[in-house]
C-alpha cells in the first residue's frame, strides 16, 4: 500500500459520509420547517374557505326566501290584475250597451215620432235608474 494506513482511509471515508449525512439532515430539517409553516397557512386558508362557504349558503337561503316571497306577491298582483281586467271588460260591455240604448233613443227622437219619443223617454228614465243603482252598489 502507499504510505497511508488502511484504518486512516476508512476513518476519512466514514467522516466524509458523516459530514454528508449531517448536511443532508440540515437541508431536510429546513424543508420540514417550511412544510410545517405551510401547513399552518393551509389550515388558516381552509378555515377561511369554510367560513366563506357558510356565508354563501346563508346568502343562497336568503335569496330563495326572497324569490318565494316575490313569487307570492307577483301571483297575488297578477290575480288582482286579472280581476281588474274582467271588471274593466264588464264595464266596457255595460258602456257599449248604454251607448246602444242612447243611439236608439236619439234615433227615435230624431224621427219625431211621438210614441217612439215616449218610449225613448221611458228608456232614458230606465237608463238613469239603472245607472243610479249601479253607483249605489259600487259605493
Amino acid at each position: 500500500m502507499s504510505g497511508l494506513p488502511l484504518g486512516l482511509v476508512i476513518e476519512a471515508a466514514v467522516a466524509l459520509l458523516l459530514a454528508t449525512t449531517i448536511g443532508y439532515c440540515i437541508v431536510l430539517n429546513r424543508k420540514l420547517n417550511a412544510l410545517h409553516s405551510d401547513r399552518a397557512a393551509l389550515e388558516k386558508m381552509i378555515g377561511d374557505l369554510v367560513s366563506a362557504t357558510d356565508l354563501a349558503n346563508k346568502a343562497i337561503r336568503g335569496m330563495r326566501e326572497t324569490a318565494v316571497e316575490s313569487d307570492q306577491i307577483m301571483t297575488a298582483r297578477l290575480a288582482e290584475a286579472e280581476r281588474f281586467g274582467v271588471e274593466l271588460a264588464n264595464h266596457v260591455n255595460a258602456g257599449q250597451a248604454v251607448m246602444d240604448r242612447i243611439a236608439r233613443i236619439t234615433q227615435a227622437v230624431r224621427r219625431d215620432d211621438e210614441p217612439a219619443a215616449n218610449r225613448a223617454r221611458s228608456a232614458l228614465q230606465a237608463l238613469n235608474q239603472h245607472e243610479q243603482r249601479r253607483r249605489e252598489t259600487a259605493a
